[in-house]
């Protein structure tokens, strides 16, 4: 099947007259279980470790089908759709603070680049917490600063401990960055759905948002 007619599909689908299928199911599992599995994982740590690390790893999972769904899904879940350059995302971060900013029917330039921010940030962390369980995988890594580089040799030794308290830093650092990075991406969601008049987070929910209109990017 062509993008055209895959296109065709998603949109003729069984939405409602006036409206079109964006969201495929596999896009929306992948956000709201990744939002289910950071929370948990947030809400966990120092807690309840067991289930930090079983979240943490349901986080690297799904981020790992994200990569493969960016490439082999549906038109909206691709990012060779949404991902631009940086000329068309600034203008489009000019146009928005002047309120004057298209409608996109997938991610808009600001929304791409916070897709791949929240993803890079993600993996980061999860990384850094597989690392965090067992102090000798960092020996896989030689490529890494002296500071988190453990004591091969010595794993009671004192560069072993301060590579740790390292590791465990930067972990900490991402996953607050996370934080960050989401109350964005909520108000980012917010001003969207306040600007074109459009529940987006409903949207996320039923894979249906309004049919394009003259102006919008589909």
């Amino acid at each position: 099947m062509t993008d055209t007619s895959a296109q065709r599909a998603d949109w003729t689908g069984a939405a409602a007259p006036g409206t079109i299928r964006v969201w495929d199911p596999l896009v929306r599992f992948f956000h709201w279980g990744l939002v289910l599995a950071f929370a948990t994982a947030w809400l966990s740590a120092d807690e309840v470790q067991p289930l930090h690390e079983v979240a943490g790893y349901t986080v690297a999972g799904l981020i790992g089908f994200r990569l493969v769904w960016g490439v082999a899904g549906r038109r909206y879940a691709r990012f060779s759709q949404f991902l631009r350059g940086p000329a068309t995302t600034l203008a489009y971060v000019r146009d928005m603070l002047g309120g004057r900013e298209r409608r996109y029917l997938g991610h808009n330039p600001a929304g791409a680049v916070m897709v791949a921010a929240l993803i890079v940030t993600l993996a980061g962390t999860a990384f850094t917490g597989w690392l965090m369980e067992k102090p000798e995988r960092l020996a896989m890594l030689p490529a890494l600063p002296q500071i988190v580089t453990p004591a091969l040799a010595d794993d009671d030794g004192d560069d072993g401990e301060r590579g740790g308290e390292a590791l465990e830093a930067l972990h900490e650092t991402l996953a607050n960055l996370m934080l960050l990075l989401v109350a964005l991406h909520v108000g980012g969601v917010v001003l969207a759905s306040f600007r074109h008049r459009e529940n987006l987070v409903l949207a996320m929910v039923t894979g249906v948002k309004r049919a394009p209109g003259p102006g919008d990017i589909a």
